[in-house]
């Protein structure tokens, strides 16, 4: 099990390194406008006055936090963040027990002295690995960039920190669920493919849910479960839909687990 952890860690090195690169580029990205936004706080909330109130709900620019403060102006540039590591979550949850029946190197993995529930520990504890360090390179880059970029306005760093600790619930919700899937499905035949469906869809979902209305839609899509407008407007997390995700995560670790051991995992 040492030996895949340690194979499977160092086939990932590259990959975090181009995410934690890309996810920290948008970090700065984003913010490096927040001085254009926060100079002229009047003039940003007529502006903002002026565009349809259904766009501004989709982008979620309509809670009490307002795009010059540095928590409004987060919480708008944050929901990108959030996006790109739902991705990279989800591509880590698709490839890592589909790369031998895409690569026909079942045979070898299954033929080594080591149970598939060994396997699946060593793949599982490396992707959570790579989702932690990117993790800790986000919340490195967001408060970073926000003491860089934010002038002299003032903001309430307890509110961040809370906003950061949940994105790690966030990032395990999609890595467990696209596990949970990849081996629902008969064959993942394109990771990328997977992994831009689920992102950009339940995306699209909570965007759909701000625009109508209603929570029943929420529930279908974790970037309503963390709202960063909500959390760093209210200070807090949503109890109910905290407890949602967990048991999504447990579940889908569980289907997992039951579902591999059992797989008939297609060779060369």
């Amino acid at each position: 099990m040492l030996n895949i952890l340690k194979y499977e860690l160092k086939m990932h090195i590259k990959s975090i390194i181009i995410w934690v690169i890309s996810i920290v580029a948008v970090i700065y990205m984003m913010m490096a406008f927040y001085p254009t936004f926060g100079k002229d706080a009047a003039l940003v909330e007529k502006l903002m006055a002026n565009y349809p109130e259904e766009m501004l709900k989709a982008f979620g620019m309509s809670s009490g936090l307002g795009l010059s403060t540095v928590l409004g102006y987060l919480a708008f540039s944050y929901v990108f963040v959030q996006l790109c590591l739902a991705i990279q979550a989800s591509n880590y949850g698709f490839s890592i027990l589909s790369v031998e029946e895409r690569e026909f190197t079942a045979d070898f993995l299954m033929s080594k002295p080591v149970s598939r529930t060994n396997i699946l520990h060593a793949k599982f504890i490396a992707a959570t690995v790579a989702v932690v360090v990117t993790n800790i390179a986000t919340w490195l880059g967001t408060f970073s960039a926000i003491e860089i970029f934010k002038s002299e306005a003032a903001y309430d760093a307890g509110k961040v920190v809370l906003l950061l600790a949940l994105t790690l619930l966030f990032q395990l919700f999609f890595l467990t669920f696209s596990m949970a899937i990849s081996v629902l499905v008969k064959k993942v035949r394109s990771v990328l493919t997977f992994s831009l469906s689920l992102g950009f869809g339940t995306y699209i979902i909570n965007a759909v849910r701000a625009i109508v209305g209603g929570e029943l839609l929420g529930y279908l899509s974790p970037f309503y479960h963390f709202d960063p407008n909500s959390i760093l407007d209210s200070g807090s997390a949503d109890t109910k839909m905290m407890f949602i995700n967990i048991v999504i995560i447990i579940l889908s670790v569980i289907t997992t687990y039951s579902l591999y051991v059992k797989r008939d995992i297609h060779s060369l």
